[in-house]
């Protein structure tokens, strides 16, 4: 489970290896291995754009071309993804248990499917799974308004391209710490949605219908038998039909 990531990455690689490493060696609740990955993967990418302008000095289309490449919206859109993606299958894992708990003390049909998450509660775990890119967004602020200045800088003016380079090594800091926030994050839905769990494994069916349904007829039986064992006299209809 490793990628190859080029040597001379100095903006990206020494937060990037965190990322594809897993932090943990215990077995996670959720695996999000092919997701970090995935995200690694685009960062190595944006990485690679982010050398290519460092290596020629580029005007005109072609550099706006690379700044809007390696800029706020890419970055952007590879940690949506990624929260997306995490946050649908901490949805499924919770549905999962809560499915295999009701099917164990027997939960109705009717209302197991009652218990599969809204699209509401759905949307409320990624945003707490995304929560913790605070300071990933701040940064890009900061990578925006440095690609700007890049942009408007001429080739002489060394001094916005190697803020521009910075800012980009910060938001790929930034977006290491978001990400182990995430994962975090993850960990304490379960404990979030355990209450619910636990009550769900209490549930037993309620004892009161088949009481009112077979009580009666359990007096009804017991006089039965005592008419019919002669310790209680038989109404007449009864006798009759019984030729008592």
């Amino acid at each position: 489970m490793k990628l190859l990531m080029p040597l001379r990455v100095p903006e990206l690689a020494p937060s990037l290896g965190r990322i594809i490493v897993p932090r943990r060696e215990q077995e996670p609740w959720v695996p999000l291995d092919d997701i970090r990955e995935e995200l690694a993967t685009r960062v190595l990418e944006l990485g690679g754009e982010g050398r290519a302008a460092a290596a020629r000095e580029a005007e005109g289309d072609e550099r706006a071309r690379v700044l809007e490449t390696t800029g706020r919206r890419a970055w952007a859109s590879a940690w949506d993804h990624a929260v997306r993606r995490a946050a649908a299958r901490v949805a499924e894992a919770l549905e999962a248990e809560m499915t295999r708990t009701a099917r164990g003390v027997r939960l109705p049909r009717r209302r197991v499917r009652r218990l599969l998450l809204t699209a509401g509660e759905k949307r409320a775990i990624a945003a707490r799974l995304g929560a913790g890119g605070g300071t990933f967004v701040a940064a890009l602020d900061e990578l925006e308004a440095a690609a700007k200045r890049a942009a408007d800088a001429s080739v002489l003016e060394k001094d916005a391209h190697a803020g521009w380079q910075e800012a980009l090594r910060t938001v790929a800091r930034r977006l290491e710490a978001a990400w182990l926030a995430l994962e975090d994050e993850v960990e304490e839905e379960r404990g979030r949605w355990q209450p619910e769990l636990d009550k769900l494994a209490l549930w037993r069916p309620k004892l009161w219908p088949v009481i009112v349904a077979w009580l009666p007829l359990g007096v009804l039986l017991v006089w039965l038998g005592l008419v019919l064992g002669g310790y209680l006299p038989a109404p007449a209809w009864l006798a009759a039909r019984l030729g008592f």
